[in-house]
């Protein structure tokens, strides 16, 4: 049965609402020892082809809308080169070629992005407790991914840690390619979805994507699956089947439907749910600084979907504060009226 989710009852399916964000953070995990096992252009491709394939599968055994106009080919197209091709080749080579925690934060900071173009495009009101969420998730990523040295060291003054002539050889370009290529996949997906179902579209969107990456790993890659472990193989499956094909096809259905900035905020959990599991099942540790970087992307979560609430119970208080209280002013009144 079709998931019928829409702007006002997204909070009805808190689980539904996670579950990309928590795939893709333990895939994350999974992927983390199989990286130096393959070639990146051919893990990209893994990750989208495979994966597109059985979201089609779950669409044409779902009974989804098949039909997709000229003008919808036109925009997977488009959905295809940037949110596929453009984002899992940045991603794949920026896996490679800068840290992990860094490489982290930087594509985990998309949010911000989807937010600014959200707010131009499709006139989201973002409003101050947004904002304030926003600047709480990105700071809450920053202690998460960047070495605590590192933070130390910006404290203290010292930016000697850090060289602007490295950054392109360190991949943290890539990184912010693959942010903003994922950050532009989740505004053009609103485009897609008015000309075809959103989850065939995204099935579609990951083979288009994913071929160009196959014909690139031919050409420039060699030895791309010799070395590859039995638990390697299981560990590009389950990214493949719950980090991709799962995680995408509910990530962009819910998109189609929902509140761009508040979905996309959500993002900020992947790389908490990367740290827990990575925790418990690499027996990686959390320094103090990471945790409290945990805490602020929960608070930054929380402060952006429940923005309209919190502003609207401090314009009530205000109101209250300057006005008096509404009840007792209404007393006199109601009495008057019974005699």
């Amino acid at each position: 049965m079709a998931l019928n989710l829409s702007k006002s009852n997204f909070s009805q399916f808190p689980l539904v609402l996670i579950a990309p964000f928590f795939l893709w953070g333990t895939a994350m995990v999974a992927m983390k020892g199989v990286i130096p096992q393959t070639t990146p252009l051919f893990l990209g491709g893994v990750r989208l082809v495979p994966a597109g394939l059985l979201v089609l599968l779950f669409g044409l055994l779902s009974g989804r809308d098949r039909h997709i106009s000229w003008q919808g080919w036109l925009w997977i197209g488009l959905f295809a080169l940037v949110d596929g091709l453009m984002f899992q080749g940045f991603l794949a080579e920026g896996l490679v070629k800068t840290g992990a925690g860094l490489g982290s934060v930087m594509i985990d900071s998309q949010p911000l992005a989807v937010a600014l173009l959200s707010s131009w495009l499709f006139g989201e009101v973002i409003g101050l407790w947004g904002w304030l969420g926003l600047g709480f998730g990105i700071l809450g990523i920053s202690l998460i991914g960047i070495p605590d040295a590192w933070i130390l060291a910006l404290f203290q003054g010292d930016l000697s840690f850090f060289q602007w002539e490295n950054l392109g050889i360190s991949g943290e370009v890539l990184m912010l390619g693959a942010s903003l290529s994922m950050a532009v996949g989740t505004i053009l997906i609103r485009y897609v979805s008015r000309h075809a179902d959103p989850v065939m579209a995204t099935g579609w969107h990951m083979i288009l994507g994913g071929i160009p990456l196959f014909i690139a790993s031919d050409q420039l890659e060699t030895l791309q699956w010799q070395f590859i472990s039995t638990s390697g193989w299981w560990a590009l499956a389950y990214a493949t089947i719950f980090g991709s094909a799962i995680a995408y096809s509910l990530f962009f259905y819910l998109a189609s439907e929902g509140n761009l900035t508040s979905l996309s905020a959500l993002t900020f959990l992947t790389p908490v749910f990367a740290l827990i599991f990575g925790n418990v099942l690499l027996n990686e540790k959390l320094s103090p600084l990471q945790w409290v970087g945990v805490g602020l992307t929960l608070v930054s979560i929380y402060l952006i979907n429940q923005r309209e609430k919190i502003a609207a119970w401090f314009s009530q208080t205000e109101a209250v504060a300057g006005v008096g209280t509404p009840q007792d002013s209404k007393i006199p009144v109601e009495s008057s009226k019974q005699n």
